[in-house]
């Protein structure tokens, strides 16, 4: 009975009806005793009469008094508690605009929105600018944001959220947008559970997102082309594989490298070379549509997804355009470079419903691409996948072969064409493999060059020539043996140019007795390191022979700069030679060339009689082919040197 009454009659209520109640009492109490004792007290009806004027002016006067003790008090109790309800204000207005938030109170069923002096401080509004209405607010927040804003008040208000909490973007005055933070909780509802009154705050959270797209950009794209990097590109494609599900649509993926990338950065530096990748990412990225996805994988790769393409035509369109958007020059600085690309090609569904594996897939076209001459696209094929499975294989077996004995060394005489007499021969190298037989060099040297597998075979190599040759120094004393050097072996961090000069020394042999053959393409090769190795050899007394002459890219410069002493003429000049052919011109005019610089001329292949007298005639001074000897075992080329009785000064 007390809660009801308590709930229908307000605190405010009680104190004034114990306040009326009070005075009730106090004047009947004054009427019924104060004339019942004046009755008795008084007989006189004058007197009576005066005394109950007094009677009624103090009652007046004490009813007053208690009125004013009673109303007072009342009224003190209401200035505390408005003091105290100031201060708490105070308080809480200081506490949350203190850090620097924007405070609202919204009053909700009138849509009235009280805004703090900070909130328009933020936004650079004054005072009277935003009507004070939540409507007016909502018109300020950013088109893509209004949903989720809605969205966020009123998952709180149904209780789907424990908490208001919600971001967005709002329009400053300036027209620039700050992204916001609003926080806010109801403070008063209905007695049916309603909202009726919500506080909180705006947090301008401008720098934080601007850090977060920042560390988003950085997770998501390559910082020096701008195109999306391996993680970005490998999210697309699942998406676009997914989509592609459902549409019944093809994906193709397109994987690109460079081709003598390297060669580019080596010769030129790495600043002309990320230039050079920038200028790369720009034409591939107008070679495709907006919705198309151009991203660099790293170093010079490159991979391209191009969706709801189902025409082979419009694939192989695309790719030719790329093709010849790179075998344009590139003006970078002071340098035109020259440069192309090798693409392969994967398609889903037809080529692999998974990621890995088509992009597994159009790598592998890519290196058919490039072993097919580069500059060219090439769509995958099954047999792709066996030939990887090969190489795969032949790198795994390849790894064994150093410690597994496998390496032999077989040497091929080089002639003088004056006299017919061997004192020169190469070295070459070859692979017993334990289940494969003999395995050719054509071979297994690309994958040793590609996997740095190359550096170890050829310290192998040397020392096995090196030590052969001393047992040979008594017998054959001016028996000059030329090594192969690749051109990964010169890069190599690890110093054998060093290691080679110190196993002559600790076999006692003169540097005479070998000569390094390079190829054309290492002479592009300027760097310090390269030049070092090559003063270190001739200090040492090596000679220096230029490999397969003609099919590089040499300048007679090069020839000058690196101090040349032999040019072998590559196999694809000396095979089709024939009187006033352009093979012999080709080979005449090299022959001269060399020799007016200073260099002996050796030329490869040489396989007829008719061969070896054009050549002659020409002035060549040496030859290497089957017509003498295809390359031998030790004891086959002792025989052949002891045949030939080599045993005369070297030249």
């Amino acid at each position: 009975m007390n809660q009801l009454f308590n709930k229908i009659i307000s605190k405010l209520d009680l104190i004034v009806l114990r306040i009326v109640g009070i005075y009730l009492a106090l004047g009947l109490l004054w009427i019924f005793v104060s004339d019942s004792a004046l009755f008795k007290l008084i007989a006189n009806h004058e007197e009576l009469s005066l005394f109950n004027t007094y009677k009624g002016v103090a009652f007046i006067l004490v009813t007053a008094v208690i009125l004013y003790s009673l109303f007072r008090r009342s009224l003190q109790q209401q200035k505390l508690v408005e003091q105290s309800l100031q201060a708490s204000e105070e308080r809480w207005k200081f506490a949350l605009e203190g850090s620097g938030d924007g405070v609202w109170d919204w009053d909700i069923p009138s849509d009235h929105v009280f805004r703090s002096a900070r909130w328009h401080e933020i936004y650079g509004y004054t005072e009277n600018e935003i009507a004070p209405t939540a409507t007016a607010g909502r018109e300020l927040v950013h088109p893509d944001d209004l949903n989720t804003l809605v969205s966020d008040v009123q998952d709180y208000f149904t209780g789907d959220k424990d908490i208001y909490v919600s971001e967005f973007r709002l329009r400053c005055k300036d027209g620039s947008w700050k992204w916001t933070l609003s926080r806010g909780m109801v403070v008063t509802r209905s007695e049916d559970g309603k909202p009726i009154r919500m506080i909180g705050t705006h947090t301008d959270i401008t720098n934080r997102k601007t850090s977060e797209a920042q560390v988003t950009h950085l997770a998501h794209y390559d910082q020096l082309t701008g195109l999306p990097n391996r993680v970005l590109f490998l999210d697309r494609l699942r998406q676009d594989i997914k989509k592609a599900q459902r549409t019944g649509q093809s994906v193709t993926l397109m994987f690109l490298d460079l081709d003598k990338f390297k060669e580019v950065n080596d010769s030129l530096g790495h600043d002309i070379g990320d230039m050079l990748l920038k200028g790369v990412a720009r034409r591939l990225e107008s070679c495709v549509r907006e919705s198309d996805t151009v991203a660099r994988m790293g170093g010079d790769e490159f991979t391209i997804i191009l969706s709801d393409i189902n025409s082979q035509i419009n694939i192989e369109r695309i790719a030719q355009d790329i093709l010849e958007k790179m075998t344009t020059p590139f003006h970078l600085g002071d340098e035109v470079i020259h440069v192309s690309t090798s693409i392969g090609i994967s398609n889903y569904p037809k080529d692999g419903d998974e990621v890995e594996l088509l992009l597994k897939n159009a790598d592998q076209a890519m290196y058919a691409a490039k072993e097919q001459g580069r500059n060219r696209f090439q769509y995958f094929t099954p047999i792709m996948q066996e030939e990887a499975l090969k190489r795969m294989r032949l790198i795994s077996d390849l790894w064994g072969a150093l410690n597994d004995n496998q390496f032999r060394v077989y040497y091929q005489p080089i002639v003088d064409l004056a006299t017919g007499a061997v004192f020169k021969a190469e070295a070459l190298i070859r692979w017993q493999h334990p289940t494969r037989g003999l395995v050719s060099p054509n071979e297994f040297i690309p994958v040793a060059e590609d996997t740095g597998l190359i550096v170890d075979i050829g310290d192998w190599l040397f020392n096995e020539v090196a030590s052969q040759t001393a047992k040979w120094k008594q017998r054959y004393p001016n028996l000059q043996v030329s090594v192969n050097k690749s051109p990964v072996q010169f890069r190599s961090v690890h110093d054998n140019c060093t290691n080679w000069i110190e196993q002559l020394k600790q076999l006692g042999l003169s540097g005479e007795s070998f000569i390094v053959e390079i190829t054309e393409g290492l002479l592009l090769d300027a760097r310090d390191s390269v030049i070092n190795q090559l003063n270190a050899f001739r200090e040492a007394g090596m000679k220096i022979a230029i490999d397969d002459f003609g099919t590089g890219y040499s300048s007679l410069a090069y020839l000058r700069k690196f101090d040349i002493d032999f040019v072998k003429i590559d196999r694809s000049f000396t095979s089709n030679i024939a009187p006033n052919s352009s093979d012999m011109v080709l080979c005449e005019a090299i022959i001269e060339m060399s020799h007016k610089l200073g260099m002996k001329v050796i030329a490869e292949g040489v396989e007829t009689n008719e061969q070896r007298d054009l050549l002659r005639s020409a002035g060549c001074d040496f030859a290497q082919g089957y017509l003498y000897s295809k390359p031998v075992t030790i004891d086959q080329f002792e025989s052949l040197l002891d045949a030939t009785q080599s045993n005369f000064s070297l030249d």
